[in-house]
């Protein structure tokens, strides 16, 4: 019995062996397994990033492309804006120059009428002085009457757009 106990035990440890083998065989496997696992996975995550990346350099380039857009129609924009902001001036300049005139001839027009209401007839008047008064007046006198042709057909002095650039 000592031999047979001796043999199973014999008989037990190349068992062991065996399995401790196979036991080392299968930890390798499965350590080959998941270092291939992780390989792939880091693959895909290397992937994953440099497409987040290329998607990222599209964007890049659509917001830049997008940006010069703006930029250009700010430009025109603002160079719109300072054109008209130029024909403004020239046009308050217009309106200025108008209502002196329309004043002016506002002021005629009273004179006249406060004239033809004291006379009815400018030409029936007696003294030199009163004659001479009205020449002056209605322009068949001195060169500064208010109906001298010269004054009532002045052309509204013209201011160009570049004149007001700075």
């Amino acid at each position: 019995m000592a031999c047979l106990s001796g043999n199973s035990s014999g008989s037990a440890q190349i068992q062991n062996s065996g399995s401790e083998g196979d036991l080392q065989v299968l930890t390798d496997q499965r350590k080959r397994k998941r270092m291939q696992s992780n390989r792939e996975s880091a693959r895909r995550s290397r992937m994953r990033k440099q497409q987040h990346l290329d998607e990222l350099s599209g964007q890049v380039s659509q917001l830049k492309k997008e940006n010069e857009q703006i930029l250009t129609k700010t430009n025109i924009t603002t160079q719109h804006y300072m054109n008209l902001e130029s024909e403004n001036l020239v046009l308050r300049a217009q309106i200025d120059e108008l209502s002196q005139r329309l004043d002016s001839l506002n002021e005629i027009l009273n004179y006249m009428n406060m004239n033809g209401k004291n006379n009815n007839n400018f030409s029936n008047h007696n003294s030199t002085a009163e004659m001479f008064e009205c020449e002056n007046v209605f322009g068949t006198g001195g060169s500064e009457s208010f109906m001298n042709p010269w004054y009532l057909n002045q052309q509204p002095i013209m201011a160009s757009a570049d004149m007001f650039q700075y």
